[in-house]
């Protein structure tokens, strides 16, 4: 069992260190980062949807935007969009699963908010079909997905796709890609970077 968890733990280590590598996606993170926070400075939002671990992850990130990450602040206004469950299942049932994300982005984003996707594979259709509403609508969009990136690869403005097929190590670098964008946002919109460790 041991060489077992080993064996995964090097793997992770090993689609972060590619990441680490690939000079594109380190301008895409950059360039992603540099967008958001424009977009806040305008009085934009920032939203976030994903599917079962992506939606959890996708919380995880709203909320390191909304609450706080390193920096004692105020909030940013970033959500995720899956957790009014009274309005997922609503939709889900009365019209399809597929436009649960598609039907809040038409409704309450505005040109120039941002919508964050997390899907491993890309192919989410949900996910999909939001970011199709998303273009529709002037938002800009950030795809976080495996290494084709899938339909999203199309649909997204800024496509942070990690190198990797295996779903468990696309979601962890997921979060770690997701906590350098908030990181770098926090310092460069508040303009500070006392207390953050280098």
């Amino acid at each position: 069992m041991k060489d077992k968890i080993k064996h995964i733990i090097h793997e992770s280590a090993e689609i972060k260190k590619k990441i680490l590598g690939d000079e594109r996606l380190i301008k895409t993170i950059e360039d992603a980062t540099r967008l958001i926070v424009a977009a806040l400075k305008k009085g934009n939002r920032i939203y976030f949807c994903g599917n079962g671990g992506s939606a959890a992850d996708a919380q995880h990130l709203a909320a390191e935007f909304s609450g706080r990450f390193y920096i004692d602040r105020d909030a940013l206004p970033a959500e995720a969009l899956h957790c009014n469950t009274s309005y997922l299942t609503a939709v889900a049932n009365d019209y399809s699963y597929d436009l649960v994300y598609a039907r809040l982005v038409k409704g309450i984003a505005h040109p120039g908010d941002v919508l964050i996707g997390l899907t491993t594979s890309g192919n989410s259709g949900n996910i999909v079909k939001a970011f199709e509403t998303a273009r529709e609508k002037g938002v800009v969009t950030i795809g976080m997905t495996g290494e084709t990136g899938g339909k999203l690869k199309e649909l997204s403005d800024f496509l942070l796709n990690v190198p990797s097929s295996d779903t468990p190590r696309i979601q962890e670098s997921h979060i770690l890609i997701g906590h350098i964008i908030c990181q770098l946002v926090e310092e460069q919109y508040f303009d500070r970077t006392e207390s953050v460790p280098h």
